[in-house]
């Protein structure tokens, strides 16, 4: 596994910032519709769709292309290797991770055909803490996401054109109408979320025919996995992201907003 060092890295260490032409940005999300319109009246139509966006998006961009996980995506990470052999795939360590979520990183390495990297924030959670105060999740969990995610993950975008993720529309209410191919008008960049469409039996039924590896959390209840101390066990009959920030009106991140 490759560690990208950002730890005290000078200024001009960080890579050129890409930002793609409003017109590039509308040619290139025109051409990749064309060539992967969405079908996804059917499970098979969708999983097809999938994979063929990512495979547009791998022979497209090149090595312009990262595709970004949290190991709590591990659907769109498999497909990954089978359909974009050799992509890049980013793994933030907030450092702040369940021990299954390193452990799933960790077999994905060994599983799957990726480059995967691993990005961390500037501060190690022993220097924010003493720096702005422990438990900051606690008290201002905005100033901790930016710190720990928004920013890493922007200077790991930074030098890419194009980004894939695993959003879905059933996620969020704030993920209802997501593309699979799209732009990400923020960062001049085009986005891609393959699995936009696909249900969460969906997920299910693809993780159980070919073999997925998951993150042990999911037996324990956890449907959707963040950093330790912001993330619970989800009831039955809860909402799958209501283990979440729980309590709190806060519902996402902020690297989709």
């Amino acid at each position: 596994m490759i560690e990208l060092e950002v730890n005290g890295a000078p200024a001009d260490a960080a890579p050129a910032d890409v930002r793609l032409e409003p017109a590039e940005l509308d040619r290139l999300v025109a051409a990749g519709r064309a060539a992967v319109p969405e079908r996804s009246d059917s499970y098979q139509d969708r999983v097809a769709t999938a994979r063929a966006a990512l495979a547009w998006a791998h022979e497209t961009f090149g090595e312009r292309v990262t595709v970004a996980s949290s190991m709590g995506d591990e659907v769109l990470v498999h497909l990954a290797g089978e359909s974009a052999a050799g992509i890049e795939v980013f793994f933030l360590d907030t450092g702040y991770h369940f021990d299954e979520t390193i452990e799933t990183r960790d077999a994905f390495e060994v599983l799957a055909p990726v480059k995967l990297i691993t990005i961390t924030p500037r501060l190690t959670v022993a220097e924010q803490d003493a720096e702005y105060g422990p438990k900051l999740h606690d008290r201002d969990p905005d100033a901790c996401c930016a710190m720990r995610k928004v920013e890493p993950m922007e200077r790991a975008l930074s030098a890419r054109s194009a980004w894939v993720t695993g959003m879905r529309r059933v996620d969020a209410p704030t993920r209802t109408d997501i593309e699979i191919i799209g732009i990400d008008a923020k960062r001049g960049k085009i986005k891609i979320n393959p699995i936009a469409a696909w249900t969460d039996e969906d997920v299910a039924r693809f993780t159980k025919e070919n073999y997925v590896y998951e993150n042990p959390l999911r037996e324990l209840g956890y449907a959707s996995i963040g950093c330790a101390p912001c993330t619970r066990a989800v009831k039955p009959g809860e909402d799958p992201r209501a283990g979440r920030w729980a309590g709190r009106a806060k519902t996402e991140c902020g690297l989709h907003t």
